[in-house]
């Protein structure tokens, strides 16, 4: 059952996963703290059982939508994590983070690195360097956000799934394609505009320069299939000190569901080899 915490004078909800050494996961954008359950019922499986911490971020599934837009900043969003991990006791953890929540957990241990024990960051990256093509990304949210509220949740599920960066989820069995659109339903047209709007690509910094600062371990996980964020990943693998990669075959943009096993056993080789986790 998921819990909510009032943090920062938002609710936040989460889930509670109990287990050994905790570890904070991140979901992506349209996504929810459920989406990693499976992948921790597979860690399980492999003897790999971290304390997990599910929440779902601002603007998505339970959590509040705040009026104001700036509330659901990288800034403000990693201020929320480190009132949520107070709330919980939690004075450091391993953070895994799914593309954008990739990009706000590589924020946070920018910004946090005492509370960082290790990052994993699956198809993320440190946004857009070049301060034009930012530009032009945040009028493309903004459109896209007003696009969101004036169309409505149905339309936008189901352009989202529709984008080329999803094509390889074709192949994903029917129930796990049910159980995604569920989790997308769960939120609302409101908060992924807003999200858009607070948190999309074109509104952070570029975190380029920042990651040779980075000195816990790091993996970068990406599907083989996904050419544009295996080739962001390599980039940053060249920038920080402690970094491995790996790019999963047979996967795209989204590795823990397209190949669920592959990635459940290296990222359980990862987080055993960061720490006890049983």
């Amino acid at each position: 059952m998921k819990r909510v915490a009032l943090i920062r004078g938002v609710r936040y909800a989460y889930r509670l996963v109990p287990g050994g050494e905790p570890c904070l996961f991140l979901h992506g954008f349209t996504g929810a703290g459920d989406v990693f359950v499976p992948v921790l019922e597979r860690l399980a499986s492999l003897g790999c059982r971290p304390s997990a911490i599910l929440p779902d971020l601002l603007g998505h599934g339970a959590s509040d939508v705040p009026d104001d837009a700036a509330r659901l900043s990288m800034d403000e969003t990693v201020r929320d994590l480190d009132a949520l991990l107070d709330e919980l006791g939690i004075p450091s953890c391993r953070v895994v983070g799914y593309s954008m929540g990739g990009r706000v957990a590589l924020a946070f241990a920018i910004s946090r690195p005492h509370r960082v024990r290790a990052l994993v960051l699956e198809s993320a990256s440190p946004g857009i360097e070049d301060a034009s093509e930012r530009e032009a990304r945040r009028h493309e949210d903004d459109r896209l956000a007003d696009e969101i509220e004036a169309r409505g949740l149905d339309w936008f599920v189901s352009e989202w799934e529709r984008r080329p960066i999803f094509a390889t989820h074709e192949g994903l069995p029917d129930v796990e394609k049910a159980r995604q659109r569920a989790i997308r339903r769960s939120g609302s047209a409101r908060g992924y505009a807003q999200s858009l709007r607070g948190l999309g690509t074109g509104r952070q910094p570029s975190y380029w320069d920042a990651l040779g600062r980075l000195t816990m371990p790091v993996a970068l996980v990406t599907g083989a299939l996904d050419a544009k964020f295996t080739g962001i990943a390599e980039r940053m693998q060249s920038r920080l000190p402690n970094a491995v990669h790996v790019a999963i075959d047979g996967a795209g943009h989204t590795p823990h569901l397209e190949q669920p096993d592959r990635f459940a056993t290296w990222l359980a080789q990862f987080l055993s080899a960061s720490g006890r986790l049983d």
